[in-house]
C-alpha cells in the first residue's frame, strides 16, 4: 500500500490541472443536483472502438438506474442520488487518480466500476480504505474474489473461475483433452490463465501450452506459428479483452494458424469489423463463451425494471440505444451494479432512524486517502445480505466472496459464415445448475473447414512424415534377406509391427521412416530418443513404466506382456558306478586306507602274543587277521575274534570311534548329493528369487531396461546387487557358463 504522503503530491498535481478527466457530453440531467452521489468508471467513452461502444452503453445503464431511482422517490436525507462519469482510458492510475479527485472533492457514497481487472485490483483496496463499496459490472479476475481480502468490493458479473468451469465441461462434452492458450499479461489474463490451469487439471485435462501476448509491445512473447504447430492440441483458448483479442486473431490470420487446422475459443465476442472478408472462411467455426444475463437464455429477470431503464435511455440519449435485443450485456450488468448500491443506501439511511441524519457522513480531511465513510460497516452488512432480482437474473451477495451467488449463465456463440458477412450464432447456453444444454433458437455447430464434424482436438497426421524406431524382437520385427535376378541382396523388415504400420498408414495418411535397431539396443536410450524429438514413434514390445511415463506417452496396449525366469536345464543323471565313493574326498579316502594298514599293523604287534586268534600263525596270515580286524573296526562291523590285552583293547576304542565319526559323516554327504541329485530346478518363479533361494550376485539382470527397473523397485529395494549383463546374448552366456544360476526376461 502505498503511503498518504505518497498521494498528497498527486492530489497538488490534480488540483492544477495536469491530469483530465474525460467527460462525455449528452443529453442527461445535470449530475450535481445531489450531495449524495455514486461515482461510475468506465474505460471508453470519446473514441470509436468496441470497448467504447460498450463503456457507452454501460455508462447509459448506469445512469437510467440513478435516474430510476429518482422517478421512484428513493431519496437520502431528503435528496436525491446523483452521478458522476469518468473515463480511465484502461490505465489503473487514472482510475485511482480519477476517483482519488472525484472522492476528495464531492460526496461520493460509492462506485460502480471499474470495467478492466487490472483497474479493479487499485480500486478495490481503495475502496476498502475510504469505506465505500465499489461494485464491478465487469472485472473477472479470480483473484478479486477473496472477500476478506477485499471486502468492501462486489461484482454484478460472474468469475473467470465460473467461466473457465463452463469452458471445462464444453472440452468434455466434445471429448477434448488438451489446449493452448495465448492471454494477456494483466490481470484479466494471467487470472484466467491461472483458473485454466487450476480448472482444467481438475478436470484431468491438459494445458500444453500457455503463450503470452505483450499488452505493451502488442506481440506475442515467441514464434507463434512454431509454438502452435509444435503442440499436438488443437484447440486454442484466447483470454483476451475485446481490446486485444482482434490482433492475436489477425496475427493468426497472417500466419495461417486459424481453421481448418485450428479451433479457437474466444473469451470474448471479438469485433469481426476488421477483418477482410477474404479471411472470413478461416474466421468461421470459432466458438466464444461469454457471460450472460438471464434474459438471454431465457431466466427470471426483473422486466419491469429493464423496461423503465429502457425508456429513461431512448428519453435522454437515443443515438446510443441500440435496440433491446442488441444492448450489450455488460451494460445489463452495470444496472445491476448500480441498483445493488442504491437499493444498499436507501436501507441504510431509511431502516436505522437515528443515524439518518448522518448515514452519507464522511471522516477525516478533503484528501481521499485521508476520507473515512461513517457507516461503511453497516453498509457492508447490508449490501453482504442483499438479494433480490435483477435485470440480469436473482442478486444476491455474501460476507466470503466479492462474487454474485447465483443468476450465473453463459452462452456458446459460434461464429458462422453466410453470403457476405460474419455472424455470433447462440448454439448452447450454460448455467451452475444445468450445465451446457442446447440453445433453443438453433443447436447446430459449424466447425472450422465449414465442417458438421466435432475436432478431435489433437493434430492429424495425413501427409506427414513420422521418423519410427523399431527394434529386432521376433515376431514383431524380424529381418530377412532377399536376393534379386542380379544377385544384390537388400534386407527387408517384416513382422507384426510391419503388418500394423501398413495398415495404419492406410487409414491416416502418414508417411513412415523406418529406423531399425538390433535386438540389444538400449531401450531406454531408444525412449530418450523420442523424448528429446529425434524420433517421433517408438513401436514395440515396450515395457510402460513410471519413469517413462515422465519423459513420453505411450498409446493404449495392444499386446500382453510379462516376466519370466530363465534358468539352466537340469541334467539328467546317468548310473555312475563309483558314485558312492563321491561323499569323501580322494585325499579322504587314502588317509583312510593308510589308517586302516597302520590300525592293522599295531594290532598284529600288540596282540600276537597274547591273543589265541593270533598265535602259531604264519606271517602272511598273522597279517591278514590283523588287517581284518582294523578294517572291522573302521566299519563298524567288527571282526571275528576281540583283542585281549589292555594296549589292543585302546586301539579297538579308537576304531570305533572313528567308525562313528566316518559313517555319520558319509551318511550326511551321500544325502546332500542324492538330494541335489535329485532336484528338479533350483526356483520355480520370480517369487523364489524375492525369497532370496537365490544369492542376488547369482541372477542375471540386463542393464537400462525396464527389468532393471522392475528389479530394483520389486526385487533389491533399489540395491544395485544383481549380476550385470548388456544383452540377451549374453546373459544365455553367463548362464551356460555358469556364471549366474537365473535371470529374469520378458515374455510375451
Amino acid at each position: 500500500m502505498l503511503s498518504s504522503g505518497t498521494f498528497r503530491w498527486l492530489w497538488l498535481y490534480l488540483l492544477i490541472g495536469q491530469l483530465m478527466v474525460s467527460h462525455v457530453k449528452t443529453a442527461w440531467p445535470p449530475s450535481n443536483s445531489s450531495n449524495v452521489q455514486v461515482l461510475g468508471i468506465f474505460e471508453y467513452l470519446t473514441n470509436t472502438t468496441a470497448s467504447s461502444v460498450s463503456s457507452i452503453q454501460c455508462r447509459a445503464m448506469f445512469i437510467s438506474a440513478i435516474l430510476l431511482s429518482q422517478q421512484y422517490n428513493m431519496t437520502i436525507q431528503g435528496q436525491n442520488i446523483s452521478w458522476q462519469a469518468v473515463e480511465t482510458g484502461g490505465d489503473p492510475m487514472t482510475a485511482l487518480a480519477d476517483t482519488c479527485q472525484a472522492v476528495s472533492i464531492s460526496n461520493i457514497v460509492g462506485v460502480i466500476g471499474p470495467a478492466l481487472s487490472r483497474e479493479s485490483a487499485v480500486i478495490a483496496p481503495f475502496a476498502s480504505r475510504v469505506g465505500i463499496p465499489a461494485i464491478s459490472y465487469e472485472s473477472t479476475d479470480p483473484a478479486l474474489s477473496d472477500g476478506n481480502a477485499y471486502p468492501d468490493f462486489y461484482r454484478t458479473i460472474p468469475t473467470d473461475s465460473t467461466a473457465v468451469l463452463a469452458m471445462a465441461q464444453l472440452f468434455i462434452r466434445f471429448n477434448w483433452t488438451s489446449c493452448t492458450i495465448i492471454y494477456q499479461n494483466d490481470e484479466y489474463g494471467t487470472g484466467g490463465a491461472q483458473a485454466i490451469n487450476e480448472i482444467f487439471d481438475a478436470n484431468n485435462l491438459t494445458v500444453s501450452e500457455a503463450i503470452v501476448f505483450d499488452t505493451a509491445t502488442l506481440a506475442i512473447h515467441g514464434d507463434l506459428k512454431s509454438l502452435l504447430t509444435s503442440s499436438a492440441a488443437r484447440i486454442i483458448i484466447l483470454w483476451a479483452d475485446l481490446d486485444y483479442a482482434p490482433l492475436v486473431i489477425q496475427k493468426a490470420l497472417d500466419l495461417d494458424l486459424l481453421g481448418p487446422v485450428f479451433t479457437w475459443i474466444l473469451s470474448v465476442p471479438a469485433t469481426l469489423d476488421s477483418f477482410n472478408s477474404t479471411s472470413y472462411t478461416k474466421l468461421s467455426g470459432m466458438i466464444t463463451v461469454e457471460p450472460v444475463p438471464g434474459g438471454a437464455v431465457n431466466a427470471p429477470i426483473n422486466t419491469t425494471l429493464l423496461n423503465a431503464a429502457y425508456s429513461i435511455w431512448q428519453q435522454y440519449e437515443p443515438q446510443t440505444f441500440p435496440g433491446a435485443d442488441n444492448v450489450d450485456y455488460y451494460a445489463i450488468f452495470a444496472f445491476d451494479a448500480t441498483w445493488s448500491l442504491i437499493q444498499g443506501l436507501n436501507q441504510l439511511c431509511s431502516s436505522f432512524p437515528n443515524i439518518s441524519s448522518t448515514c452519507t457522513t464522511f471522516t477525516g480531511d478533503s484528501f481521499c486517502f485521508n476520507r473515512r465513510f461513517v457507516n461503511s460497516d453497516m453498509l457492508i452488512n447490508i449490501l453482504d445480505n442483499t438479494s433480490f432480482l435483477g435485470v440480469s437474473g436473482p442478486i444476491k451477495f455474501s460476507n466470503t466472496s466479492t462474487d454474485r451467488i447465483n443468476g450465473t449463465y453463459y452462452i456458446a456463440r459460434n461464429i458462422q459464415h453466410s453470403s457476405s458477412s460474419l455472424n455470433y450464432v447462440p448454439v448452447l447456453v450454460w448455467s451452475n445448475s444445468d450445465g451446457w444444454t442446447t440453445n433453443t433458437q438453433t443447436n447446430v455447430i459449424i466447425w472450422p473447414g465449414n465442417s458438421l464434424v466435432v475436432p478431435t482436438g489433437y493434430a492429424a497426421i495425413s501427409g506427414l512424415t513420422l521418423d519410427i524406431i523399431v527394434v529386432d524382437s521376433a515376431p514383431y520385427i524380424m529381418t530377412s534377406v532377399i536376393q534379386d535376378s542380379s544377385g544384390q541382396t537388400t534386407t527387408k523388415l517384416t513382422g507384426y509391427i510391419i503388418d500394423l504400420l501398413d495398415q495404419l498408414q492406410g487409414q491416416m495418411g502418414f508417411i513412415p521412416n523406418i529406423t531399425y535397431f538390433p535386438s540389444d539396443a538400449s531401450y531406454d536410450d531408444l525412449i530418450e530418443s523420442v523424448a528429446n524429438g529425434t524420433f517421433d514413434l517408438f513401436i514395440g514390445d515396450v515395457t510402460i513404466t513410471a519413469a517413462r511415463r515422465e519423459i513420453v506417452d505411450f498409446s493404449s496396449s495392444i499386446f500382453d506382456n510379462a516376466l519370466r525366469v530363465i534358468v539352466r536345464n537340469s541334467v539328467s543323471s546317468q548310473l555312475d558306478l563309483w558314485s558312492y565313493l563321491k561323499p569323501f574326498s580322494v585325499k579322504l579316502w587314502i588317509t583312510l586306507l593308510g589308517a586302516t594298514i597302520y590300525a592293522g599293523i599295531l594290532m598284529c604287534i600288540l596282540e600276537r602274543e597274547g591273543n589265541e586268534a593270533l598265535q602259531n600263525r604264519s606271517i602272511v596270515s598273522l597279517i591278514g587277521m590283523s588287517m581284518w580286524f582294523a578294517i572291522g573296526g573302521v566299519m563298524g562291523a567288527g571282526a571275528d575274534f576281540g583283542a585281549t590285552t589292555a594296549p589292543g583293547r585302546v586301539l579297538n576304542a579308537g576304531l570305533s570311534i572313528l567308525s562313528l565319526i566316518l559313517v555319520a559323516a558319509y551318511t550326511a554327504n551321500l544325502a546332500s548329493d542324492l538330494t541335489v541329485l535329485k532336484t528338479v530346478g533350483l526356483i520355480s518363479g520370480i517369487d523364489d528369487i524375492k525369497n532370496g533361494k537365490v544369492p542376488p550376485s547369482r541372477v542375471g539382470i540386463i542393464t537400462d531396461t525396464s527389468i532393471e527397473d522392475y528389479y530394483l523397485r520389486e526385487v533389491s529395494g533399489g540395491s544395485l546387487n544383481f549380476y550385470p549383463v548388456d544383452s540377451t546374448g549374453a546373459m544365455i552366456e553367463a548362464l551356460l557358463d555358469k556364471k549366474i544360476d537365473a535371470s529374469i526376461i520378458r515374455y510375451s
